[in-house]
Protein backbone atom coordinates (compact mmCIF):
# COMPACT_ATOMS: atom_id res chain seq x y z
CA UNK A 1 0.00 0.00 0.00
CA UNK A 2 1.34 3.42 -0.92
CA UNK A 3 2.42 5.58 2.00
CA UNK A 4 0.05 8.37 0.96
CA UNK A 5 -2.84 5.90 1.36
CA UNK A 6 -1.66 5.08 4.88
CA UNK A 7 -1.59 8.78 5.71
CA UNK A 8 -5.14 9.18 4.37
CA UNK A 9 -6.38 6.20 6.37
CA UNK A 10 -4.94 7.65 9.57
CA UNK A 11 -6.44 11.08 8.84
CA UNK A 12 -9.84 9.49 8.18
CA UNK A 13 -9.67 7.55 11.46
CA UNK A 14 -8.87 10.70 13.41
CA UNK A 15 -11.68 12.65 11.76
CA UNK A 16 -14.09 9.78 12.52
CA UNK A 17 -13.10 9.89 16.19
CA UNK A 18 -13.59 13.66 16.23
CA UNK A 19 -17.06 13.21 14.74
CA UNK A 20 -17.96 10.68 17.45
CA UNK A 21 -16.35 12.62 20.31
CA UNK A 22 -13.03 11.91 21.98
CA UNK A 23 -11.94 11.00 25.47
CA UNK A 24 -9.96 13.67 27.34
CA UNK A 25 -6.27 13.86 26.36
CA UNK A 26 -3.95 12.12 28.81
CA UNK A 27 -0.31 12.96 29.44
CA UNK A 28 1.54 9.80 28.38
CA UNK A 29 4.54 10.06 30.73
CA UNK A 30 4.83 10.15 34.50
CA UNK A 31 5.50 13.57 35.99
CA UNK A 32 8.67 13.33 38.07
CA UNK A 33 8.82 16.86 39.38
CA UNK A 34 7.97 19.72 37.04
CA UNK A 35 9.93 22.48 38.75
CA UNK A 36 13.69 22.74 38.08
CA UNK A 37 15.70 22.09 41.24
CA UNK A 38 19.15 22.78 42.62
CA UNK A 39 21.07 19.50 42.35
CA UNK A 40 22.89 19.97 45.68
CA UNK A 41 19.88 20.82 47.86
CA UNK A 42 17.03 19.44 45.68
CA UNK A 43 15.12 22.63 46.48
CA UNK A 44 12.97 23.96 43.59
CA UNK A 45 14.06 27.25 42.04
CA UNK A 46 11.64 30.09 42.72
CA UNK A 47 10.49 33.31 41.12
CA UNK A 48 11.91 34.28 37.76
CA UNK A 49 14.33 31.33 37.84
CA UNK A 50 11.35 29.00 37.23
CA UNK A 51 11.04 30.63 33.82
CA UNK A 52 14.76 30.92 33.10
CA UNK A 53 15.35 27.15 33.41
CA UNK A 54 13.83 24.31 31.38
CA UNK A 55 11.47 22.33 33.64
CA UNK A 56 12.25 19.00 35.23
CA UNK A 57 16.03 19.35 35.49
CA UNK A 58 18.62 19.31 38.29
CA UNK A 59 21.07 22.21 38.02
CA UNK A 60 24.48 23.05 39.48
CA UNK A 61 27.20 25.62 38.82
CA UNK A 62 30.43 24.73 37.04
CA UNK A 63 32.33 24.90 40.34
CA UNK A 64 29.80 22.70 42.15
CA UNK A 65 30.00 20.13 39.35
CA UNK A 66 33.79 20.19 39.42
CA UNK A 67 33.96 19.83 43.22
CA UNK A 68 31.58 16.85 43.06
CA UNK A 69 33.92 15.07 40.62
CA UNK A 70 31.88 15.64 37.47
CA UNK A 71 32.48 17.67 34.36
CA UNK A 72 30.42 19.60 31.84
CA UNK A 73 30.27 18.04 28.38
CA UNK A 74 32.24 19.87 25.70
CA UNK A 75 30.20 22.48 23.86
CA UNK A 76 27.35 22.63 26.39
CA UNK A 77 25.95 26.06 27.21
CA UNK A 78 24.59 26.81 30.66
CA UNK A 79 21.50 28.71 31.76
CA UNK A 80 21.40 31.86 33.84
CA UNK A 81 19.84 31.97 37.31
CA UNK A 82 19.63 35.12 39.41
CA UNK A 83 19.88 35.74 43.14
CA UNK A 84 19.28 38.86 45.25
CA UNK A 85 22.18 39.30 47.65
CA UNK A 86 21.86 41.61 50.69
CA UNK A 87 24.60 44.05 51.65
CA UNK A 88 24.85 46.77 54.26
CA UNK A 89 25.63 50.43 53.80
CA UNK A 90 26.11 53.19 56.36
CA UNK A 91 24.15 56.41 55.96
CA UNK A 92 24.03 59.67 57.89
CA UNK A 93 20.56 60.60 59.07
CA UNK A 94 19.75 63.37 61.53
CA UNK A 95 23.36 63.44 62.65
CA UNK A 96 23.46 59.72 63.28
CA UNK A 97 25.14 56.92 61.37
CA UNK A 98 22.68 54.15 60.64
CA UNK A 99 23.05 50.90 58.76
CA UNK A 100 20.77 50.12 55.85
CA UNK A 101 20.35 46.78 54.09
CA UNK A 102 20.31 46.94 50.32
CA UNK A 103 19.99 44.23 47.67
CA UNK A 104 21.92 43.70 44.49
CA UNK A 105 21.20 41.23 41.73
CA UNK A 106 23.79 38.53 41.13
CA UNK A 107 23.67 35.86 38.44
CA UNK A 108 25.15 32.39 38.07
CA UNK A 109 25.50 30.01 35.15
CA UNK A 110 24.17 26.52 35.85
CA UNK A 111 24.15 23.23 33.92
CA UNK A 112 21.67 20.35 33.95
CA UNK A 113 23.56 17.44 35.50
CA UNK A 114 21.64 14.61 33.77
CA UNK A 115 21.93 15.85 30.19
CA UNK A 116 24.85 18.31 30.13
CA UNK A 117 27.31 16.63 32.48
CA UNK A 118 29.14 13.36 33.03
CA UNK A 119 30.30 11.77 36.26
CA UNK A 120 27.32 12.83 38.38
CA UNK A 121 24.13 11.03 39.37
CA UNK A 122 20.63 12.34 39.93
CA UNK A 123 19.71 12.99 43.54
CA UNK A 124 15.99 12.81 42.94
CA UNK A 125 14.12 10.13 44.91
CA UNK A 126 13.73 6.95 42.88
CA UNK A 127 10.24 6.68 41.46
CA UNK A 128 8.39 4.03 39.52
CA UNK A 129 10.09 3.15 36.24
CA UNK A 130 8.89 0.96 33.40
CA UNK A 131 11.12 -1.66 31.81
CA UNK A 132 10.31 -1.60 28.09
CA UNK A 133 12.07 -3.22 25.18
CA UNK A 134 12.62 -0.72 22.35
CA UNK A 135 10.21 -1.13 19.44
CA UNK A 136 12.46 -2.06 16.54
CA UNK A 137 10.52 -0.44 13.70
CA UNK A 138 10.05 2.80 15.65
CA UNK A 139 13.77 2.87 16.48
CA UNK A 140 14.51 2.43 12.77
CA UNK A 141 12.47 5.56 12.01
CA UNK A 142 14.28 7.57 14.68
CA UNK A 143 17.70 6.39 13.45
CA UNK A 144 16.75 7.07 9.84
CA UNK A 145 16.13 10.80 10.39
CA UNK A 146 19.33 11.82 8.62
CA UNK A 147 19.59 15.52 9.49
CA UNK A 148 17.96 15.15 12.90
CA UNK A 149 18.58 17.69 15.67
CA UNK A 150 20.15 16.69 18.96
CA UNK A 151 17.78 14.63 21.13
CA UNK A 152 18.06 14.74 24.93
CA UNK A 153 16.12 12.70 27.46
CA UNK A 154 15.05 14.61 30.57
CA UNK A 155 12.05 14.16 32.88
CA UNK A 156 9.15 16.54 33.19
CA UNK A 157 8.23 17.76 29.72
CA UNK A 158 8.56 17.25 25.98
CA UNK A 159 9.48 20.09 23.65
CA UNK A 160 11.35 21.17 20.54
CA UNK A 161 13.45 24.34 20.81
CA UNK A 162 14.12 25.83 17.33
CA UNK A 163 16.65 28.40 18.59
CA UNK A 164 19.15 25.63 19.40
CA UNK A 165 17.58 22.90 17.21
CA UNK A 166 17.01 20.61 20.20
CA UNK A 167 14.42 17.91 21.00
CA UNK A 168 13.83 16.99 24.63
CA UNK A 169 11.53 14.18 25.79
CA UNK A 170 11.15 12.16 28.99
CA UNK A 171 13.02 8.83 28.76
CA UNK A 172 11.34 5.57 27.75
CA UNK A 173 11.25 4.38 31.39
CA UNK A 174 8.84 7.22 32.28
CA UNK A 175 6.01 5.89 30.09
CA UNK A 176 3.56 3.17 31.14
CA UNK A 177 3.25 2.30 27.41
CA UNK A 178 6.30 2.21 25.13
CA UNK A 179 4.11 3.19 22.16
CA UNK A 180 3.30 6.53 23.79
CA UNK A 181 7.01 7.27 24.18
CA UNK A 182 7.52 6.92 20.44
CA UNK A 183 4.38 8.94 19.69
CA UNK A 184 5.73 11.75 21.90
CA UNK A 185 9.19 11.57 20.31
CA UNK A 186 7.69 11.51 16.80
CA UNK A 187 5.60 14.60 17.67
CA UNK A 188 8.72 16.58 18.58
CA UNK A 189 10.60 15.19 15.56
CA UNK A 190 7.82 16.49 13.28
CA UNK A 191 8.10 19.92 14.92
CA UNK A 192 11.84 19.86 14.16
CA UNK A 193 11.22 19.41 10.43
CA UNK A 194 9.82 22.96 10.47
CA UNK A 195 13.28 24.38 11.24
CA UNK A 196 14.59 26.88 8.68
CA UNK A 197 17.32 24.41 7.66
CA UNK A 198 14.70 21.79 6.75
CA UNK A 199 11.13 22.55 5.59
CA UNK A 200 10.99 26.10 7.01
CA UNK A 201 7.41 25.77 8.24
CA UNK A 202 5.67 28.97 9.29
CA UNK A 203 4.59 27.70 12.71
CA UNK A 204 8.23 27.07 13.66
CA UNK A 205 10.11 29.80 11.80
CA UNK A 206 7.60 32.57 12.61
CA UNK A 207 5.62 31.24 15.55
CA UNK A 208 3.13 33.67 17.06
CA UNK A 209 3.33 32.26 20.59
CA UNK A 210 1.57 29.59 22.61
CA UNK A 211 -2.13 29.16 21.83
CA UNK A 212 -2.20 31.55 18.88
CA UNK A 213 -3.23 30.56 15.39
CA UNK A 214 0.13 29.65 13.84
CA UNK A 215 1.19 27.81 16.98
CA UNK A 216 -2.10 25.89 17.18
CA UNK A 217 -1.94 24.91 13.52
CA UNK A 218 1.65 23.71 14.01
CA UNK A 219 0.43 21.47 16.84
CA UNK A 220 -2.08 19.89 14.45
CA UNK A 221 0.73 19.29 11.96
CA UNK A 222 2.97 17.73 14.62
CA UNK A 223 0.33 15.38 16.00
CA UNK A 224 -0.88 14.28 12.56
CA UNK A 225 2.72 13.69 11.50
CA UNK A 226 3.30 11.67 14.68
CA UNK A 227 0.21 9.59 13.92
CA UNK A 228 1.54 8.89 10.40
CA UNK A 229 4.90 7.80 11.79
CA UNK A 230 3.18 5.59 14.39
CA UNK A 231 1.28 3.93 11.52
CA UNK A 232 4.57 3.44 9.67
CA UNK A 233 5.98 1.79 12.82
CA UNK A 234 2.88 -0.37 13.28
CA UNK A 235 1.91 1.09 16.66
CA UNK A 236 -0.95 3.39 15.65
CA UNK A 237 -3.68 1.29 17.30
CA UNK A 238 -2.13 2.04 20.69
CA UNK A 239 -1.80 5.80 20.13
CA UNK A 240 -4.57 6.94 17.79
CA UNK A 241 -7.16 7.64 20.52
CA UNK A 242 -4.85 9.97 22.43
CA UNK A 243 -3.78 11.65 19.17
CA UNK A 244 -7.41 12.36 18.32
CA UNK A 245 -8.00 13.80 21.80
CA UNK A 246 -4.90 16.01 21.48
CA UNK A 247 -5.99 17.27 18.06
CA UNK A 248 -9.51 17.93 19.35
CA UNK A 249 -8.12 20.24 22.02
CA UNK A 250 -6.25 22.35 19.48
CA UNK A 251 -9.19 22.42 17.06
CA UNK A 252 -11.25 24.09 19.77
CA UNK A 253 -8.66 26.86 19.87
CA UNK A 254 -9.11 27.16 16.11
CA UNK A 255 -12.91 27.33 16.37
CA UNK A 256 -13.41 23.59 15.87
CA UNK A 257 -12.92 23.82 12.11
CA UNK A 258 -12.35 20.20 11.06
CA UNK A 259 -11.28 21.31 7.57
CA UNK A 260 -8.07 22.47 9.22
CA UNK A 261 -7.08 18.83 9.59
CA UNK A 262 -7.12 18.40 5.84
CA UNK A 263 -4.88 21.44 5.43
CA UNK A 264 -2.58 20.35 8.25
CA UNK A 265 -2.39 16.85 6.77
CA UNK A 266 -0.54 18.19 3.73
CA UNK A 267 2.16 19.72 5.93
CA UNK A 268 2.25 16.61 8.14
CA UNK A 269 2.78 14.39 5.09
CA UNK A 270 5.78 16.45 4.03
CA UNK A 271 7.19 16.33 7.56
CA UNK A 272 6.77 12.56 7.91
CA UNK A 273 8.28 11.99 4.48
CA UNK A 274 11.26 14.16 5.42
CA UNK A 275 11.91 12.09 8.53
CA UNK A 276 11.50 8.85 6.59
CA UNK A 277 13.95 10.06 3.98
CA UNK A 278 11.59 10.70 1.08
CA UNK A 279 11.27 14.45 1.63
CA UNK A 280 14.99 15.05 2.03
CA UNK A 281 15.75 13.05 -1.09
CA UNK A 282 13.10 14.90 -3.10
CA UNK A 283 14.50 18.25 -1.93
CA UNK A 284 18.05 17.25 -2.89
CA UNK A 285 16.84 15.91 -6.22
CA UNK A 286 15.05 19.17 -6.95
CA UNK A 287 18.17 21.19 -6.13
CA UNK A 288 20.25 19.00 -8.45
CA UNK A 289 17.72 19.38 -11.27
CA UNK A 290 17.65 23.15 -10.75
CA UNK A 291 21.45 23.28 -10.82
CA UNK A 292 21.56 21.12 -13.94
CA UNK A 293 18.96 23.26 -15.66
Amino acid sequence: MARIDVYQMVTDRIIAQLENGTVPWRQPWLVRGWAPVNWITQRPYRGINRFLLPPGGEYATFLQIQKAGGRVKKGEKGCIVVLWKPYEVEEEKDGETIKQTRLFLKYYTVFEINTQCVGLESRRPKLLEFDHDPIEEAERIVAGYKDAPKIQFAPGSAFYRPSVDLISVPPLADYPKAEEYYSTLFHEMVHSTGHKSRLGREGIVNSDGFGNEKYSFEELVAELGAAYLCAEAGIDNSTIENSAAYISGWLKKLRNDKTLIVRAASQAQKAADWILGDGAEDEASGELEEAAG
